[in-house]
């Protein structure tokens, strides 16, 4: 038996998640036999549709059950007929929050043979990070109703911004900056318009700059930022955000490169203390769930993360370069992409090029 042997909490969850998650599993046992590794999935149905039938998406003892495997994959969460809030707030941010996953880390990539939709964009234009604090900020559960069912109804929601919490991830930020080629962090404001904890934001993204005089910076207001993703990609190194721009430029970034399908993210606790998790940025896409045409590589990709993770760079590094390959050749590709294929069939030839 290997002696790399992990056990990993795979949790589908809902729509299009049921139908990449057995794509990433199929192309670890693949990677897992060429680098001799082992894994035990154990499989959790927390989703909507457990909700739908017992009213809650996991067990109240869920996290204690997954809080000793050695990392979790996450397909998707939300479904039609539960509210995102609740569906959301009922698996994922609990995860995130109580298993310290306060780096959300969330690679931006144009591959070879990917149509882009900007013009005059070529692989190498667009390569960053983003790197969003996934723990506070905007997400928060703090603030309520006021006179309600008057013609003075109100709802208020307090964003939180701790000096640790900004601290931490601006500090991740310059760290993985130092790691590449570039050396530039980004970071995303609004200080002009958000009087608050936008100004204290700032001000601690400066004082933490200062303990990297290696790493060149720049800041630009949320708003101009969106339209340089757009204009000026390649301007871009490392992008660090608060909860709610890190969460929208992640989405913003990979659809640059052709499609969302192909994003992956990590939500990582860096200490170690709590296992980290894995998931695609696409979401549960209920408007092509059971076609069978979602794009497995953002999870597979995922997966890949999740390898890098547990310190196996080798074989999570020769997934993205099948990954590349794959994309960048005349195989199978699916809708997105401009294709016609299948998830099986993408996924497929993703395992198939692995095993090569």
């Amino acid at each position: 038996m290997s002696t790399n042997a992990y056990r990993i909490a795979v949790i589908p969850g809902d729509g299009i998640g049921n139908e990449v998650m057995p794509e990433a599993l199929r192309v670890l046992e693949v990677i897992g036999r060429k680098h001799d590794l082992s894994f035990k999935f154990d499989e959790f149905d927390w989703s909507c549709e457990r909700f739908a039938k017992e009213g809650a998406m996991m067990p109240e003892d869920g996290l204690e059950t997954i809080k000793g495997h050695d990392s979790i994959l996450l397909g998707a969460v939300g479904f039609p007929g539960v509210k995102d809030h609740v569906s959301l707030w009922g698996l994922l941010i609990p995860i995130r929050r109580q298993f310290q996953q306060y780096l959300s880390l969330r690679p931006v990539k144009l591959m070879e043979g990917m149509p882009c939709p900007l013009a005059n964009r070529k692989p190498g234009d667009i390569d960053f990070l983003v790197v969003r604090e996934n723990n506070e900020g905007e997400y928060s559960d703090i603030g309520g109703r006021g006179n309600v069912g008057t013609p003075e109804e109100f709802a208020t929601q307090l964003s939180v911004f701790t000096k640790k919490g900004c601290d931490r991830i601006i500090r991740v930020a310059f760290e993985l900056a130092r790691t590449r080629k570039r050396k530039k962090v980004t970071s995303a404001t609004k200080s002009n318009g958000i009087s608050i904890s936008m100004p204290y934001w700032d001000e601690r993204f400066e004082a933490i700059s200062k303990e990297y005089p290696d790493v060149e910076t720049d800041q630009f207001h949320i708003d101009i930022l969106t339209a340089h993703f757009v204009r000026n990609p390649d301007w871009f190194d490392v992008v660090v955000g608060s909860n709610l721009f890190g969460d929208i430029l992640s989405d913003l970034g990979p659809a640059c490169t052709g499609t969302i399908g192909i994003a992956p993210s990590a939500n990582i606790n860096p200490e170690r203390d709590y296992p980290s998790m894995f998931e695609p940025v696409h979401g549960s896409a209920p408007d092509i769930a059971g076609q069978n045409i979602a794009n497995p590589i953002g999870q597979i990709w995922s997966a890949a993360m999740m390898l890098e993770h547990l310190g196996q760079k080798d074989a999570a590094d020769e997934i993205v370069r099948v990954i590349e390959q794959v994309v960048a050749g005349d195989g199978p590709k699916t809708r997105d992409m401009g294709g016609t294929a299948s998830t099986q069939e993408l996924g497929a030839a993703i395992a198939e090029a692995l095993s090569s």
